[in-house]
């Protein structure tokens, strides 16, 4: 993060550098970034065993509440207590937490040792609902409920293609690469020489690609940071809550209703992260890059890192507890 922000501000020109691999709302170097960061992790799961996570009725439905219901309403709460000063940025938080996670949640879920098979079906089960429901969530929660309570909603237009887009690249290219991965070399080694040899070798790219990412993505808006830092301060103040809160009722809800540990690390993963690269790239394409939606949007991964990260020994750290 340090690094990112110092190549940012004292080194402007990488900004411009970093944004020439840009496709339409893709940046390259992030994306490539997240797919490797993502790829062992889904080269771990037991794709055969997915079966039981989604035959587990009583954990997609909790799942669901949390990300569809308890989620975005905890943020449009947040961005109206903490920015109804500040429209732009109001709504660009807003955008964030209708953008439930199907990308970094694995890499979390990952690190903190929670269950990669559950993890595989939740986000799989997200992206068909972001699909299908994204666009009225913005809708309900940016042009209809602020004006409901005396402010200003905005029209937003987004298609169910702009958000299959972001699902096939951050998902679905990790995803197949797993699969592809995992049921090749299963057909041509042991399951034995898989696990212990092969997922162990790997295994180091998934930090390596997160450690790029964070570089990148701090290093593009480095100087932003360092000119404007109140109104990060200002954006960074209710992200921090919402990543925090989140995280907690949701572990909570998950214990509440007999999940195991590894389970309600997963569930509480999937719930408190988003899908910052959605939130981004819409924001941008309705908004504008220049926009203050856009720039809220941007903030939004520079705060959920460093906070998940750090979750992520607190869940180490009760799992060693509850030993």
């Amino acid at each position: 993060m340090g690094l990112g922000v110092a190549l940012g501000y004292f080194i402007p020109e990488v900004e411009s550098f970093i944004n020439r691999f840009q496709v339409g709302t893709t940046n390259i170097p992030i994306a490539i970034g997240l797919i490797l960061m993502m790829y062992p992790p889904l080269a771990k799961v037991k794709y055969e065993e997915l079966g039981d996570v989604f035959a587990d009725f009583k954990i997609l439905v909790l799942s669901l509440i949390q990300n569809w219901v308890v989620g975005p309403i905890l943020m449009f709460l947040l961005a109206i207590i903490f920015l109804h000063n500040y429209p732009q940025y109001m709504i660009g938080l807003i955008l964030i937490g209708i953008a439930r996670c199907i990308a970094m949640v694995i890499v979390w879920n990952d690190l903190a040792d929670g269950d990669t098979e559950y993890a595989a079906g939740l986000v799989a089960f997200n992206s068909i609902f972001q699909i299908i429901f994204y666009s009225l969530y913005a809708w309900i929660f940016i042009t209809i409920l602020p004006e409901l309570l005396g402010l200003k909603g905005m029209a937003v237009n987004v298609t169910m293609w702009q958000i299959a887009q972001s699902v096939l690249i951050y998902l679905g290219i990790p995803f197949f690469l797993g699969i592809v991965t995992r049921f090749s070399l299963l057909k041509v080694k042991s399951k034995e020489w898989y696990e212990a040899k092969f997922i162990p070798l790997i295994s180091p790219i998934t930090l390596i690609s997160l450690l790029f990412t964070i570089v990148v993505m701090f290093s593009l808006k480095g100087n932003l940071i360092i000119q404007i830092p109140f109104d990060v301060v200002r954006i960074a103040a209710p992200l921090f809550i919402y990543f925090v809160l989140m995280f907690f009722i949701s572990f909570c809800m998950s214990k509440a209703v007999g999940a195991n540990h590894k389970k309600a690390t997963t569930l509480s993963f999937t719930a408190a992260s988003n899908n910052f690269e959605l939130a981004i790239a819409v924001a941008i394409s309705v908004f504008g890059i220049n926009s203050g939606m856009a720039f809220a949007a941007v903030i939004g991964p520079l705060i959920e890192v460093p906070v998940m990260i750090g979750l992520v020994n607190v869940v180490r750290r009760l799992r060693a507890a509850d030993k």
